[in-house]
């Protein structure tokens, strides 16, 4: 059985230590070796490390290898780029995860990191992601904000880091002119970055730093992998996962 961790890519060096460090913890989790693959800006890309893994024999096929789309929605990237890398890979059995989030789970994390980082019940807070134009992926980001703001007990509005409205800085002005004491940003970005830079220069009174630091991501994604492994493996096709 082989083990992939997908990400999306960054030319960042700490971007790309954070997702090599979290694959890490998750091969201590599960006592195997996770591979790194990103499915944009720099490789190697998940067809290649399909295409790379071991056979079982000479006579038989390649072994089975799960994929754990290290996303938080339903994007263009998930949905479409990493099917096309399975299928350009050749290989025979694959087994596709469901993306990280929305999920219980990546609220909860949200959840910890905001009381990890001063979080007051009267606080105004906002969720900040980076941003899409996939209808499907927008409509994870909205449950994803309903999710927070079912646990919290408290309204969480949605903002973006690129692409989408309202940007985060016009979501904790608009905060503040309501009357809001204190605005927290809480980061719905994975790495370290160009937009987890932007949420801390939002003009907010507390950001939360990237799911990839704490180490409930890298307890999720072990159990992605685990909960994959019994499954049976049709001859040349790719399965996904129910959520």
């Amino acid at each position: 059985m082989s083990l992939i961790l997908t990400a999306h890519g960054t030319r960042r060096p700490g971007g790309v230590a954070m997702i090599g460090d979290l694959a890490a913890q998750v091969s201590a989790l599960v006592d195997q070796t996770v591979h790194v693959a990103f499915v944009d800006v720099l490789g190697p890309t998940p067809s290649e490390v399909l295409a790379r893994l071991p056979q079982l024999s000479p006579a038989q096929s390649a072994q089975p290898a799960i994929v754990v789309p290290a996303f938080l929605s339903r994007g263009y990237h998930v949905r479409c780029d990493l099917p096309a890398h399975v299928a350009a890979s050749g290989h025979p059995h694959v087994t596709v995860t469901p993306a990280l989030g929305p999920s219980r789970q990546i609220t909860r994390i949200l959840a910890r990191q905001l009381v990890e980082s001063g979080w007051r019940p009267e606080d105004s807070v906002v969720l900040a992601a980076a941003g899409t134009s996939d209808h499907r992926a927008l409509a994870d980001l909205h449950a994803a904000r309903a999710r927070l703001s079912a646990l919290i007990g408290s309204h969480v509005q949605l903002a973006f880091a690129a692409t989408g409205r309202p940007d985060v800085r016009a979501a904790v002005a608009r905060a503040r002119r309501r009357g809001a004491r204190r605005v927290v940003v809480v980061s719905y970005l994975l790495a370290e970055g160009l937009f987890q830079e932007r949420l801390r220069a939002s003009g907010a009174d507390l950001v939360t730093p990237p799911l990839g630091d704490h180490p409930g991501l890298a307890q999720l994604i072990a159990q992605r992998f685990r909960r994959a492994m019994p499954c049976r493996f049709g001859s040349r096709q790719m399965q996904h996962m129910p959520k």
